[in-house]
């Protein structure tokens, strides 16, 4: 299982890393932008480029106005009234693609400060913005179907112009700013880059995956996008109104040898676009970060290098996780799954502090799925497998005692090696079980035997024992094992009182063919044993064996002797009587004969026969 988890997280994350690679848009989109919009709130807004301000046509600037509307006269004005405050470049970020009267007054306007105005590309039509070929490093740049160029007069005014389009997300929020655009006669630098180079001034020069100004390196995605690093809510850029300037109510300090944008922000007039700190905000702000990302440096570090980072990391970081998973102590698994997880999340927050965007959507998706789909399939599998071992443990202990089939688990080279020590023995044995069994049957007799054989059972665990065989119509057990216990003696006496009251009830309770013919008698003994295994290499069982093993069978002769039940060893009487206070006067003792023993053995006999 844990094999075909990994090799479907390889798939499946190799497959989302390809895409990567190529900069394909998937369905992780989406929560890959709300993560990098949680991480730029919790970095915090940075302190704006003190190099960019921008110069906001707003609401106060057009009532202020005498025509109340976004003229290129008052275009011209505020053109005009920066200018005298020396600025680096005015960069006008409205477009002009139809002619007015008022151009020619805009125009010479331009002409007095070094100046950047807007395109726009429009995007649609794909057969006509296919063109021709496409080198390979330009494979990704994004081809306008048409450009919405400024006036022929305001062209010829122009220091420089840049297409005013950004690359949104499916949610409206501006992501990058392409660099550069693929136009029929070569490249067109964006508004940004074109400000950009204006103020320099010096033309870009575009490397590999970068873009170079001034000795700046700016690194940039496929196509020469941009990844735009935000500075804060748009309130906190520098920026002033028109209408402060046109009134003179404006420090000069705050224009010269600055990057000014001119930009509307009036209500219903302006470009507004989401971004991670603002609801809405105007397109002004989004180019004046572009500009100040080039210029200040800092932008977001978003290229092919990280996207390969990526890449890696969306199959291995699921492998990691359903490595650490598979671990056998499935609760430290977790745990350092979880670890890892963590880790990994704070190195991608740790990453963007530095300025790099590493994915965090796509590892993620594929991690908590795959080990979400192992930690499931782990629990059913070992559901499974712990009901086929609990089948097999139930199976198995019905040829073991529950007490040694638990030892015999935990330490599987129990008693590979003989142990002696003290233990007590019972024998039980049936008499007069041959003539039974034939007036009852061969069923009958199996039913009557597997009686007596759970009867015992039952005792012999009720007091801790161990039985070690069944004999036909005889039983062996033993007090003392898996391993010897201080009261073996005391449980071996109070089992035989038990199967003596047990057996005597079961045997009052037999058919009629049974009734005055069946008995049985008990020999019990305590001392040293030798316990071992016996059997071939594939095939054990445990046994005793010693002189404690041979006396408590002989004492089966002797209660047969004696015309009673139960006969147990004086030995096994002194150590454990101190727990008999009900039946102690029922025992006699007596001095007898032990087939085999050169002397003879104190005994204490109960339960004589009067028949």
């Amino acid at each position: 299982m844990t094999a075909a988890l990994v090799v479907a997280a390889l798939a499946l994350g190799g497959w989302i890393g390809a895409g990567e690679l190529r900069g394909q848009a998937s369905w992780l989109d989406r929560l890959e932008y709300l993560s990098l919009d949680g991480r730029f709130l919790t970095a915090g807004a940075r302190p704006p480029p003190s190099g960019v301000v921008i110069a906001a046509i707003d609401d106060r600037t057009l009532s202020e106005d005498k025509s109340h509307s976004l003229s290129r006269a008052l275009v011209a004005r505020i053109v005009r009234g920066l200018a005298e405050l020396h600025p680096r470049a005015v960069v006008v970020d409205v477009a002009f693609p139809d002619p007015k009267p008022e151009d020619a007054e805009l125009a010479e306007a331009l002409r007095m400060t070094t100046n950047v105005i807007a395109a726009v590309g429009l995007f649609g039509d794909e057969a006509e913005a296919k063109g021709p070929s496409t080198p390979a490093d330009l494979e990704l740049t994004p081809r306008p179907s048409r450009v919405l160029w400024p006036t022929d007069v305001l062209r010829d005014a122009a220091t420089e112009i840049g297409l005013a389009n950004v690359s949104t997300d499916v949610n409206g929020v501006p992501r990058f700013i392409p660099m550069i655009f693929q136009v029929d006669d070569g490249v067109l630098p964006s508004l940004a880059l074109a400000a950009a180079a204006a103020a320099v001034p010096t033309d870009p020069v575009l490397g590999d995956r970068a873009i170079e100004l001034a000795g700046r390196r700016t690194e940039t995605d496929l196509g020469y996008h941009m990844a735009l690093r935000f500075y804060g809510p748009a309130q906190n850029f520098h920026h002033f109104s028109a209408a402060a300037l046109l009134g003179g109510e404006l420090d000069p300090a705050s224009v010269g040898g600055k990057i000014v944008l001119v930009g509307v922000t009036a209500t219903g007039l302006a470009d507004m676009f989401s971004t991670p700190f603002d609801r809405l905000a105007p397109g002004v702000t989004i180019f004046a970060t572009a500009i100040g990302n080039l210029t200040e440096g800092g932008a977001l570090i978003r290229t092919p290098t990280t996207r390969a980072i990526d890449a890696a990391t969306t199959p291995l970081l699921p492998v990691a996780l359903i490595g650490v998973m598979a671990l056998r102590r499935v609760g430290l698994g977790l745990a350092i799954a979880v670890f890892v997880l963590a880790l990994w999340i704070v190195l991608v927050f740790v990453a963007f502090l530095q300025g790099y965007w590493l994915e965090m959507a796509a590892p993620l998706a594929v991690g908590v799925l795959s080990a979400t789909a192992y930690a499931a399939g782990r629990l059913i599998l070992e559901r499974a497998t712990g009901a086929k071992l609990v089948a097999q443990r139930t199976a198995l202990a019905k040829f073991q005692s529950p007490l040694l089939l638990d030892r015999i688990l935990r330490q599987p080279d129990f008693l590979e090696k003989p142990v002696t020590q003290d233990a007590g023995v019972l024998f039980l044995d049936l008499s007069g079980s041959t003539g039974v069994s034939e007036a009852l049957g061969p069923e009958r007799s199996r039913d009557m035997l597997h009686a007596m054989q759970t009867l015992v059972e039952r005792e012999a665990a009720a007091g801790k024992g161990v039985v070690i065989t069944y004999m036909g119509d005889g039983v062996l057990a033993a007090f003392g094992l898996p391993a010897p216990q201080p009261d073996d003696a005391a449980r071996t006496l109070a089992t035989v009182e038990r199967l003596y009251d047990a057996m005597t009830e079961w045997i009052a309770g037999l058919p009629p063919e049974a009734t005055g013919r069946l008995d049985f008698r008990i020999g019990a003994h305590f001392g040293s044993v030798v316990i071992s295994r016996l059997g071939s290499p594939s095939h054990q069982q445990i046994t005793l064996a010693g002189d404690t093993v041979n006396v408590a069978s002989r004492l089966l002769e002797v209660a047969k002797q004696q015309n009673c039940r139960v006969v147990v060893s004086a030995d096994l009487f002194a150590i454990a009587a101190g727990g008999l206070s009900a039946h102690a006067e029922a025992y006699v003792a007596l001095t007898v004969p032990i087939r085999g023993r050169a002397g003879a053995l104190a005994i204490r006999a109960r339960g004589y026969r009067t028949d």
